[in-house]
């Protein structure tokens, strides 16, 4: 028996090699989010937080309304508003309404956020740097032409 076989317990051979894939993937992925999630766990973050608090650093000082933060989200949460709410509840963004159109909020990062991701980017590309070990640059540049085509974005 393979090793998928044996961590899912599973006796009977897959029926097809993208069921074989596909479950990989998601073993994979959920094996570095629960490694990930100790890392937040000690600063009292969400994954999802952790990523909001990313792209507004990427916005600069341009910062992002809603939306814009919902379109460039990893997993979509349907109450991103709420979740502003409790990083602004801890100083971690700041919220502005626009002068040229008052019915747009733009968010921000602040430097307590900026220190808070500062804190968190060693820990978190460790955990993934271990995920990875064992794959070549090779390896890792076939495994990411092959993962972009599957998101139809190469």
């Amino acid at each position: 028996m393979d090793k998928l076989r044996e961590r899912l317990r599973q006796s009977k051979p897959f029926e097809k090699d993208a069921e074989r894939v596909f479950l990989t993937i998601q073993l994979v992925a959920g094996d570095h989010s629960a490694a990930i999630e100790r890392v937040f766990c000690a600063s009292d973050l969400t994954a999802t937080q952790y990523n909001v608090l990313r792209i507004l650093r990427g916005a600069k000082s341009d910062g992002l309304s809603c939306r814009e933060i919902g379109e460039r989200m990893i997993t979509r949460d349907p109450d991103i508003t709420r979740m502003l709410d409790r990083l602004e509840g801890r100083d971690l963004i700041r919220r502005e309404r626009q002068e040229t159109d008052r019915r747009v909020i733009r968010a921000f990062i602040t430097q307590k956020g900026l220190d808070l991701l500062k804190e968190l980017d060693r820990p978190i590309a460790g955990t993934t740097d271990e995920l990875f070990a064992g794959v070549s640059k090779s390896e890792l540049a076939t495994l990411s032409r092959l993962l972009a085509k599957m998101l139809r974005t190469e």
